[in-house]
């Protein structure tokens, strides 16, 4: 049953020959990897306006300025990792580059950083997906923590089936999102060019500036400005994805990357600047509460108000009951909810580098039967649903965590690679190479001072608001990434072959675990004969006298060729009774070996695994940390296991 319900929710496993097959087109790999970077566009304005408002409408006149710097910061940084997807195509992006250039330390706090980063992809994702369905279906809001967690279950779940299947179902959301996107600014820009501007809903509502936001100036005004840019700066979130993923790509890996880098970056600029602009033509205004919105003093309503990008469409389209506006808002759910995707495709990716570098478990870098990494899909999911939980699916709260992880990539990223191109200059290449090297270079000094700029703006601006809770995750997952990596070094330096070869025991000595003479106990004990130890000994510990005198009785008609002992355990312990004949046997033999055999069920049921073998479970977990000691199980199948097909 298990096995059914698994193959169809993840379908047949593949074999690891058809890996190959999984190599993504360029078509197919920008909404795979560049989903989030073009779905944050549906709410980095909406941000941008958000904290531009808390000092009133006086305010989005900075609107412009404060988008047009986070166009030009996001054009910085896709020509920066263009060049990184150039110089490292192996798919480490920026852990790769800071490792290389820095060392293991920086290379662990990039990937520290990307992975809390990932893990707010999908929940800021889901999230605001979800509230552009509710801003549509209003009557959703009372389910919205069960709605979130509802759709990043069916992501993990598509993602189970493999990148090149999860991308195919993800490419149609992602090309009617830009298309619908570029048609609503084209129209709206159209119409405002023929004089009739769009105009939002909530053009004529006047803000209530919050208390102590009222005429700001010189650095209240330059801290809200910052704020405003930092909120923004979310349309940059996904970028590096492409640079991790650069492996799924089909060859020439580096060149079909950096192309849909460049693809990624001049739509995700174009959709940005356009919504942008209609919403300061449509006078579009955004609190977030709808409580700060009155329409006259002392007034205050309580109607859910909707997202931004909903207020443009049904401005531009002729209000939220025509077919466009509904077409903009389903597309737009649907790419904030895909755009998790991104996350679903980087963070296992990662996941499986650390672990091949043994700074995470060696699990992670297993492909399941899809040739997808199964354990990473499943732990990034369980994490984003925790966080989805714990904020309510709030996109307002969540939002604060975001994009301090990815400025920190990004700042040790690109100045890795200056330091790359310095060594590489430090070859003397010919000429015509050197003019490009010295191009690159300065792209890349350029995107580093940026966005350490950027990092230092967005830590200060969003410290209290929540990002200390990042500030905090990310040096708790630097230091376990460094304990798991000491763990496998300790275990490989005591793994490792001493000189001289196989030492061979002088001699084994065979203990046979008896608790009754059955069909169990009978197969251990041809077994452990069959393997022609020095010694045999079968041992039973004494619980009750007549069970005791039972099977001594059963042993002697049998006539079994095997000597019987009984340990007396006055406590009940049997678990202590055979680890006290073990220690014992072994301070007599102190240079042999002791081999135990445990005659186990073997059952086909969950529910009988609850009835059986619980002391053969305890004693083979002690008696695994007793030096000296073989432990073999000898099974015995009942008639439910040889029945089972689970």
């Amino acid at each position: 049953m298990s096995i059914a319900f698994k193959r169809l929710i993840i379908g047949r496993p593949l074999s690891s020959d058809r890996l190959g097959e999984q190599m993504l087109p360029k078509r197919i790999a920008l909404p795979v990897f560049a989903s989030d970077p073009l779905s944050s566009v549906a709410y980095a304005t909406q941000e941008i306006l958000l904290v531009l408002t808390l000092g009133g409408v006086a305010y989005l006149h900075l609107t412009p300025w404060v988008a047009a710097a986070v166009v030009l910061l996001l054009a910085v940084v896709v020509l920066s990792y263009r060049q990184v997807v150039r110089a490292y195509p192996s798919g480490g992006g920026s852990y790769e580059v800071a490792s290389r250039n820095f060392g293991a330390w920086a290379g662990l706090v990039v990937a520290s950083a990307l992975m809390v980063d990932y893990i707010m992809t999908v929940a800021v994702s889901v999230a605001a997906g979800v509230d552009n369905i509710i801003s549509a279906v209003p009557m959703l809001d009372p389910y919205r923590v069960a709605v979130n967690l509802g759709f990043v279950a069916l992501l993990t779940g598509m993602n189970l089936r493999g990148v090149r299947e999860s991308g195919r179902l993800f490419a149609v959301p992602t090309y009617l999102f830009v298309a619908g996107v570029l048609a609503m600014i084209v129209a709206g820009l159209l119409q405002t060019a023929l004089g009739h501007p769009p105009v939002a809903e909530s053009a004529g509502w006047q803000v209530r500036p919050m208390p102590g936001e009222l005429g700001l100036t010189g650095v209240a005004l330059l801290l809200l400005t910052l704020r405003a840019f930092s909120s923004g700066c979310t349309a940059l979130t996904g970028v590096e994805a492409i640079s991790n993923g650069v492996p799924a790509f089909r060859p020439p890996r580096s060149r079909n990357a950096a192309t849909t880098l460049a693809l990624m970056g001049t739509l995700s600029i174009t959709m940005f600047a356009g919504i942008t602009a209609l919403a300061m033509i449509a006078h579009v205004r955004y609190t977030g509460d709808t409580c700060r919105l009155v329409g006259f003093p002392g007034d205050c309503t309580h109607t859910s108000q909707r997202t931004v990008i909903a207020q443009i469409a049904a401005a531009v389209f002729g209000g939220p009951h025509s077919v466009m506006f509904f077409y903009v808002q389903t597309a737009t759910a649907l790419i904030l909810i895909l755009a998790a995707n991104t996350a679903f495709n980087g963070f296992p990716m990662l996941g499986a580098i650390l672990a091949e570098h043994r700074f995470l478990p060696r699990q992670l870098h297993t492909r399941g039967d899809r040739l997808a990494y199964s354990n990473g899909i499943i732990i990034l999911a369980v994490a984003a649903g925790v966080l989805i939980y714990a904020f309510q699916g709030s996109v307002t709260r969540l939002i604060q965590l975001y994009i301090l992880g990815v400025f920190t990539s990004f700042t040790l990223s690109q100045a890795g690679m200056v330091r790359h191109w310095n060594r590489v200059l430090a070859g003397r290449p010919a000429p015509p190479e050197r003019r490009r090297i010295h191009r690159s270079r300065a792209i890349n000094a350029v995107g580093a001072c940026l966005t350490a700029l950027v990092l230092a703006v967005v830590l200060a601006t969003k410290f209290t608001h929540g990002a200390y809770l990042v500030v905090i995750a990310m040096p708790l997952l630097y230091t376990t990434m460094r304990g798991v990596r000491r763990h496998y070094d300790r275990v490989a330096r005591e793994l490792r072959p001493r000189p001289g070869g196989v030492t061979l025991p002088s001699r084994v000595h065979a203990v046979v675990l008896v608790s009754q003479l059955h069909q169990p106990t009978l197969r251990a004990l041809g077994y452990a004969r069959a393997t022609r130890p020095d010694t045999l000994t079968a041992l039973t510990v004494r619980i009750s006298p007549d069970e005791e005198r039972a099977l001594r009785a059963d042993w002697e008609e049998r006539e079994i060729p095997v000597p019987l002992t009984v340990m007396e355990s006055p406590y009940r312990d049997i678990t202590g009774s055979v680890l006290d004949y073990i220690a014992r046997l072994h301070q007599e033999h102190p240079g042999d070996l002791i081999a135990v055999y445990i005659p186990e069920y073997v059952v086909g049921h969950w529910w009988e695994q609850l009835l059986h073998n619980h002391s053969a479970f305890h004693l083979k977990a002690r008696l695994l940390l007793q030096r000296g000691v073989m432990v073999t199980s000898v099974p015995w199948q009942l008639d439910s296991a040889r029945h089972s097909r689970c």
